[in-house]
């Protein structure tokens, strides 16, 4: 990257800025296979996860006792990590970051014994990992969860379909999230460690989308799982779900970041070489406001992705804002400079394959999935409604 003061904020640590100069290199080291397409992104998301745990980067993912890197999650490595990834590649960074959510839950909230079942296999990348939240009526709202999970002898039996799911057509290790009855809405929500090798599971539609990914939809009947894979305790799911998203919402803007990060920097190198009308196009006051906005947009961003991950990493009492902030901000931003990015090119913004039309494609899911910006500005909102509210003794 072209730009890495960012490293000397405080936030960091010196383990923080070792990781970033290790990861980046070996990042350039392997570009060729972290852009190897086969035309078939199962088996390139499989092969990126193989070689993202043969290198070691998985261990981020989970903590030092089943493998890992750290004691505990530390949110400023995994944002690292997704901003380092996302500025080379946007399916290495898909790769790495599923294995965290994947089994984020399982990390926070699991028996010791599913601990030391799954979260081990992840780090290696010989497991790969899914979160398996969403479907067709219950997207943003998670209280209108339909799949069910019924109690039976030893376990539950669940039913129902998953859509839009990450890893969904490739993962080994789903957290599930399904409709026990606890409460009403949201309240009778239960998280199951649910392993797809299970009698019953069905991939039933691969998604494609415009930026590939390995998204699909999901069929349970009639799947058993054993009571031991419970994460947590009945009707604590979506708290699960929260706390989870917690952790991962900022690392969804810092892979933003990368993406913005890489569009600036062949914006820069574009506007330097390119001449219009006898001269750079950098020197033509337009293109100069362009790149001010992108300097500007990209380092606020920054900025809030590492307030946000030093204060979870911290244990700061608020965070949920903070990373609502910091993923709102990263990606509505990123999509600004990535648009800005393929103007500046021209013609050669939009063909097929160049590296910022890529970005293009790449950074739209980024505003919808673990919340849509919308939702994000709900959360906000909500968090300033009940400071005044608290100030004011309402």
């Amino acid at each position: 990257m072209a730009d890495t003061s960012f490293l000397a904020w405080p936030f960091l640590d010196d383990a923080h800025r070792d990781l970033h100069a290790r990861l980046s290199q070996w990042a350039a080291d392997h570009d060729a296979d972290l852009h190897h397409e086969s035309g078939d992104v199962d088996a390139d998301c499989r092969a990126l996860v193989r070689l993202l745990g043969d290198a070691g980067w998985l261990r981020l993912a989970v903590p030092a006792a089943y493998g890992g890197t750290s004691e505990t999650l530390d949110v400023r490595s995994l944002c690292l990590a997704r901003q380092t990834l996302g500025y080379h590649s946007g399916l290495a960074d898909f790769a790495f970051a599923m294995q965290g959510l994947g089994t984020g839950a399982i990390t926070l909230f699991a028996d010791e014994a599913v601990k030391q079942r799954y979260l081990p296999e992840v780090a290696r990348g010989a497991m790969i990992a899914g979160f398996a939240l969403s479907e067709l009526e219950a997207g943003s709202d998670v209280a209108r969860t339909s799949t069910r999970a019924e109690k039976v002898a030893g376990g539950y039996k669940i039913n129902g379909e998953k859509t839009w799911i990450s890893n969904g057509s490739i993962a080994d290790i789903l957290t599930l999230f399904a409709r026990t009855g606890e409460g009403e809405g949201a309240k009778g929500l239960t998280a199951f460690a649910f392993p797809t090798a299970t009698e019953g599971f069905e991939i039933v539609e691969r998604i494609d989308v415009i930026a590939p990914h390995p998204l699909a939809t999901l069929r349970f009947t009639d799947c058993f799982v054993p009571d031991d894979h419970l994460i947590g305790a009945p009707g604590e799911g979506f708290r699960i779900a929260m706390a989870t998203l917690d952790v991962f919402r900022s690392t969804v803007g810092a892979a933003a970041l990368g993406f913005a990060r890489r569009a600036a920097d062949e914006a820069l190198a574009r506007a330097s070489s390119r001449q219009l009308f006898g001269k750079p196009l950098a020197d033509l006051q337009m293109t100069q406001a362009a790149l001010a906005d992108m300097a500007l947009g990209i380092d606020a961003s920054q900025l809030l992705i590492f307030r946000a991950a030093w204060a979870k990493d911290r244990g700061q009492p608020r965070v949920t804002r903070e990373a609502a902030m910091a993923k709102l901000h990263a990606t509505e931003t990123a999509q600004q400079t990535i648009d800005q990015a393929v103007q500046l090119f021209g013609g050669m913004g939009v063909k097929s394959g160049t590296m910022v039309e890529r970005l293009y494609r790449e950074i739209r899911a980024l505003r919808i999935y673990e919340g849509a910006s919308e939702v994000q500005k709900v959360v906000i909102a909500r968090a300033a409604l009940q400071a005044h509210q608290a100030e004011s003794g309402q």
